[in-house]
């Protein structure tokens, strides 16, 4: 997340630089299934080692513990046995779905980085857009039995949520989940750059939620607008409410917010 920080608020020609390095031909390996698919694998298990290591040293250092949110820690056979679901699924379904969608979508790579600004307003709309879009599709599954049990109930089985979880789901629902990052960029109108921090943030945002933990710079204690890790638990636990990955807003307006101490 201070990769993502630093390239929202290092000025205009920092993020030239950075769009330079991926235009200079490097910019046909996006437009390319396997690397896209690859580079999304990557990052999810990029952003959950830290999480990893903190499973794998916690029940060693004390003041570890106090920022743990359940008492299960996660070892490091149920990481990897879920790596490898997610990988093969990756493999099976999401590398095809990318491939249809890369032949079919025509993109646009401008010269042109977009200011520090613009790129945070993109970003920013995307995942009001996402957020919105998740929350009517998480309710309107877990209001459809037939729903929850053939697309979402795979994702459940975390009744206490590790970081490697935010992806441990159906095919099917690991489709949809990319429908609407795609929608979502699509609806904006995004500059390609801000389109892939998009895409790095709500890779974040959901490895986030799903850690198991509650530090004091996390983003949620920075930003109360954010439910983080707490908020999702809650959800996870209860089986109901908390429906919005990543604000708290929908969830207040239709009376579905459970209380944080929910998951205690």
């Amino acid at each position: 997340m201070i990769v993502v920080f630093l390239l929202f608020f290092g000025g205009d020609r920092f993020l030239q630089w950075i769009w330079d390095f991926i235009y200079a031909e490097r910019h046909l390996l996006l437009m390319s299934p396997h690397f896209s698919v690859c580079a999304a694998f990557s990052t999810h298990l990029i952003f959950s080692a830290p999480f990893m290591l903190l499973d794998v040293f916690s029940p060693h250092v004390g003041w570890l513990q106090k920022y743990r949110l359940s008492r299960e820690v996660v070892g490091l056979h149920r990481w990897f046995r879920c790596a490898t679901r997610i990988l093969w699924k990756y493999i099976v379904g999401v590398l095809p779905f990318t491939a249809l969608f890369v032949s079919l979508r025509r993109t646009h790579f401008p010269e042109r980085a977009p200011s520090s600004f613009h790129a945070f307003r993109e970003c920013v709309s995307c995942m009001l857009i996402f957020d919105t879009l998740f929350f009517i599709c998480h309710y309107t599954i877990h209001k459809i039995p037939w729903l929850y049990h053939n697309i979402h109930r795979i994702h459940h089985q975390n009744r206490d949520t590790f970081a490697l979880a935010a992806q441990d789901s159906s095919i099917s629902e690991l489709l949809s989940l990319q429908t609407l990052a795609f929608t979502s960029a699509m609806l904006v109108g995004c500059h390609p750059f801000s389109e892939i921090l998009f895409h790095l943030v709500n890779t974040w945002m959901a490895v986030e939620d799903h850690c198991g933990y509650e530090f004091p710079w996390a983003l949620h204690r920075l930003l109360p607008c954010f439910g983080g890790a707490p908020h999702h638990l809650a959800h996870h636990q209860h089986f109901k409410g908390n429906f919005a990955p990543y604000f708290r807003h929908w969830d207040y307006i239709f009376g579905t917010s459970l209380p944080i101490s929910a998951n205690e």
